[in-house]
């Protein structure tokens, strides 16, 4: 698993490696037994065969403990599902949408900034750049805050997939779906969309970046002047 770099992936490493103790013990208990098993009850042992077939008390058991152990682990499941959910009081939000085969993101609470995020291609790759995970405008968040996400799509159904922020969520046409995610440092994050969508499924990178306050409000000033620019042809042209 990656490294954690938000709140929520605190949380799925710390059951991850809950279930993994679970799973471990239970693997080398019943590898145990099998082994006692075949030693204890082998034909040279026992060359006639006991003739028991019922035994209440193990029957009960091995019924109970598994369910006992299985409420162990969803509880703490459930508790992640609820947290990852949603955030009371987000910082700002964010509108995610995907299109075959690109996202988009809006956001609302900074003057209705919206950009659209496509992958680089090889040959425009730039050197240190990552292949089939690079964009051309990234998701840019300010560091330590909630980010609250509400997911849809346009088309087909995709997936919301940031692994080190603990971040996934579908994208599904006539939905909106909320989740929410924090980057506790500042840098550059990435996913991919995780449901297969079509033939460029697999070139829906996401790239996450977070930076300072200060970063940020510039970010938010330079992508509205870029928008402006860009429409004063299409203005100049009426």
């Amino acid at each position: 698993m990656q490294h954690s770099y938000g709140p929520i992936k605190d949380r799925v490493i710390s059951l991850h490696n809950l279930v993994l103790v679970i799973i471990t013990v239970i693997t080398v208990f019943v590898g145990a037994l099998l082994i006692w098993v075949m030693v204890r009850y082998n034909a040279k042992r026992n060359p006639i065969p006991s003739q028991t077939s019922h035994n209440t008390i193990l029957e009960i058991a091995w019924t109970v403990i598994p369910v006992l152990i299985l409420v162990v682990i969803a509880i703490p499941s459930f508790r992640l599902i609820y947290y990852q959910d949603r955030t009371p009081d987000p910082d700002m939000t964010i509108k995610v949408v995907a299109h075959q085969w690109y996202w988009e993101y809006a956001y609302p609470d900074q003057g209705n900034v919206d950009i659209e995020s496509r992958y680089v291609h090889d040959e425009d790759l730039k050197p240190g750049q990552l292949r089939l995970l690079e964009v051309d405008n990234q998701m840019v968040i300010p560091v330590g805050k909630k980010i609250r996400i509400l997911t849809s799509s346009t088309d087909v159904i995709h997936s919301f997939f940031i692994p080190a922020l603990g971040v996934q969520r579908y994208a599904i046409p006539g939905r909106t779906i909320e989740t929410w995610l924090q980057a506790d440092q500042i840098g550059t994050f990435y996913g991919e969309c995780n449901q297969i969508c079509g033939q460029d499924h697999s070139r829906m990178p996401i790239a996450v970046r977070a930076v300072s306050d200060a970063d940020f409000k510039a970010w938010v000033e330079q992508t509205k002047k870029s928008a402006s620019a860009a429409q004063l042809p299409k203005i100049a042209s009426r």
